[in-house]
């Protein structure tokens, strides 16, 4: 499916062949002072040059020790849209390096992005939330972003905006929501991400999963996830066209039957024979899934019933490649074998 591409091209009276050469570190005092310069393209220019240097992370610890970061921060509310564009440019391409994500947390820069999640300049709020995105990957960073109160932004965000940035909101949400879900969940993210299952997106509909697998790791998560009615959702997508979408489907239905609720539920939903399937799935991460699931379905008098049948389906799993599938298989055996 086609969808529309944010472009980063500037306007056609900027023409980033004029801006000022630079030549590391030496020239980042100079581009500092021209950032606070009262004129425009100045101020164009400075910013087009740092993002050049920028992609050198000697140049990004000796621009957070000059205290471009502060600058950076006050340009993002400028009135000229390629400043704001070029600025947030600047802070995504700090973030990508180590050192520029922390020093993000140092001076507070989530906080001052997160007033450009509105922009009405697509190129902006991309730039904004890759910055995020690559803040959530470290955990300093997720708790970050945790903090500064962006979780109820970041899923209402999830209804409106381009498909391209829902994935990088999902890619965030993910690494935040493993860590703490509370606030999520009180923003009904539960029913948003049940609408985004359904999404014509791979991408998003695997991503979705995703970050309700992480939702799930936490006990209200999965009291919530069954409330919702999503576990249903979850079994339909282990028929998904997609391998990547039934992986995280799977991940999501297996931290679900952990609870009495999700069991039944997903027994309902007939799971049993969709797992199964998956139990032959080419990657490893999806038959492990599919074995946890299963073996949880087990639990219940029905599904050990219904999975006494297929014993042979977990016996060739004692052959897998992966140990981990293998082990899996072994208690899974043990508990469909039970009797009371």
């Amino acid at each position: 499916m086609a969808h529309a591409h944010i472009s980063a091209q500037l306007p056609p009276d900027i023409d980033p062949t004029k801006a000022p050469l630079a030549f590391g570190e030496r020239a980042l005092p100079k581009l500092n002072e021209e950032l606070r310069a009262p004129e425009l393209l100045t101020q164009q220019r400075a910013l087009m040059a740092l993002c050049n240097l920028l992609h050198d992370p000697e140049n990004v610890y000796q621009a957070i020790h000059l205290g471009f970061l502060e600058n950076l921060k006050i340009l993002l509310l400028d009135s000229d849209s390629t400043v704001r564009q070029k600025s947030t440019e600047a802070l995504y391409i700090m973030a990508t390096h180590n050192i520029g994500r922390h020093g993000f947390i140092q001076n507070r820069v989530i906080p001052a992005l997160a007033q450009l999640l509105d922009d009405p300049v697509d190129i902006c709020r991309k730039n904004v939330h890759q910055s995020f995105e690559m803040m959530a990957r470290l955990p300093e960073g997720a708790i970050d972003i945790l903090r500064a109160g962006l979780i109820p932004s970041l899923v209402c965000q999830l209804k409106t905006e381009l498909d391209e940035i829902q994935e990088l909101i999902l890619d965030t949400l993910a690494n935040c929501l493993c860590l703490e879900a509370s606030e999520a969940l009180a923003s009904g993210a539960i029913a948003t991400l049940k609408e985004k299952l359904a999404h014509p997106s791979v991408a998003i509909r695997s991503k979705a999963a995703w970050v309700l697998l992480g939702i799930s790791i936490h006990p209200e998560g999965k009291a919530m996830v069954f409330e919702e009615d999503v576990v249903p959702v979850l079994v339909s997508l282990l028929e998904d066209t997609e391998p990547e979408v039934q992986a995280k489907a799977a991940g999501a239905l297996m931290f679900a039957t952990v609870t009495p609720q999700g069991r039944y539920s997903a027994l309902g939903a007939e799971a049993i024979p969709a797992l199964l399937k998956l139990l032959a799935g080419e990657r490893s991460e999806v038959r492990l899934s599919a074995v946890k699931a299963l073996t949880m379905l087990a639990e219940l008098p029905k599904g050990r019933q219904l999975l006494l049948r297929h014993l042979a389906a977990f016996e060739r799993c004692l052959n897998d490649p992966s140990e981990a599938v293998r082990r899996a298989a072994e208690t899974a055996i043990r508990v469909v074998k039970w009797t009371p």
